[in-house]
């Protein structure tokens, strides 16, 4: 028996706490974005499965995921949303957690700043970040916003692309002085290499930039890339480093330039409805402001100029 909407007892309130619920994964982080306790959305998800007569989520290996008759209430939710976005489309003010998924070094110098900026303008605007180098989910819950390196392959989200940002060859000016300067890609061979731990890299452009360079011994993995900066300051090796956080640290020479010079891009993943949020779009605008004004450290440039 297929189940039918029923207006007895349907609020359009429970149905924003439905959306809600459908773009985190989880009823704590939708409580939170929504101002209530975790007990009330549970409390309204509950009263808005017995007004339409059926399930409207269960739970999935990565969070609550919605069934067949919660897309369908979940839609309506979107079209509240979207009306009240409309009546309050005078309003300046904006307010709202954004929770991100990003890589270390974007978290640091991309997403970070920009909300700092944003901030300025509206301080109502948090934004919470887990940072982590993987691919894609393919079942997005508990973040609204993915930027990951690589294209992904995504379902029921849309995929753009930020920027792109060079790698290079650095070591720190003591460890040249101590053992050379390397004047051919040939000379890296069976030199001490910092860089991401090969056995559990999922990212596929990150493995293709490792396979450009000669056979190296690993000499300090991490999955952190603040951790390649810090060894290779540190003289364990010749670090494969993002441009942008190697060229600021002074100590730190970038070796090979012409010969390693991986791009690699960076790519935004969100479902549709989380676009048209306000204050996701307000941040996103504060994330492209700031991929121009670093666009020449992403990829290298400042530093040769």
């Amino acid at each position: 028996m297929t189940a039918q909407f029923s207006r007895s007892g349907l609020a359009a309130d429970d149905l924003l706490v439905l959306l809600a619920v459908a773009r985190t994964g989880r009823f704590a982080t939708a409580a939170r974005q929504l101002g209530v306790t975790h007990t009330t959305v549970a409390r309204r998800i509950e009263a808005l499965e017995g007004a339409l007569g059926g399930r409207v989520l269960v739970r999935g290996a990565e969070g609550w995921q919605l069934t067949a008759l919660g897309e369908r209430a979940a839609a309506a939710g979107e079209g509240v949303s979207a009306a009240l976005t409309a009546l309050d489309a005078g309003s300046a003010e904006l307010t709202g957690a954004i929770r991100l998924s990003a890589t270390d070094g974007f978290s640091a110098f991309v997403a970070a700043p920009a909300m700092a900026a944003l901030r300025r303008r509206h301080p109502g605007v948090s934004l919470e970040v887990i940072a982590q180098t993987r691919q894609a989910a393919v079942h997005r819950s508990g973040v609204d916003l993915e930027v990951v390196v690589g294209r992904p392959e995504v379902r029921r989200a849309q995929a753009v692309r930020l920027a792109d940002y060079a790698l290079g060859v650095y070591a720190s000016r003591d460890y040249l002085v101590e053992h050379g300067t390397p004047t051919t890609l040939a000379d890296l061979a069976g030199e001490p290499l910092v860089y991401f731990i090969e056995s559990i890299l999922q990212v596929d452009v990150l493995d293709g930039a490792r396979a450009t360079l000669p056979s190296m011994i690993d000499a300090v993995t991490s999955t952190n890339v603040f951790v390649h900066v810090e060894a290779t300051r540190a003289g364990a090796g010749f670090g494969l480093l993002p441009a942008f956080l190697a060229d600021r640290e002074p100590d730190l020479v970038r070796v090979l330039r012409d010969e390693v010079d991986p791009r690699l891009p960076y790519w935004l993943v969100a479902p549709l409805e989380v676009y048209r949020l306000p204050v996701v779009s307000a941040y996103l605008e504060a994330l492209r402001e700031r991929l121009e004004e670093v666009r020449p450290q992403l990829l290298g440039e400042a530093a040769a100029a």
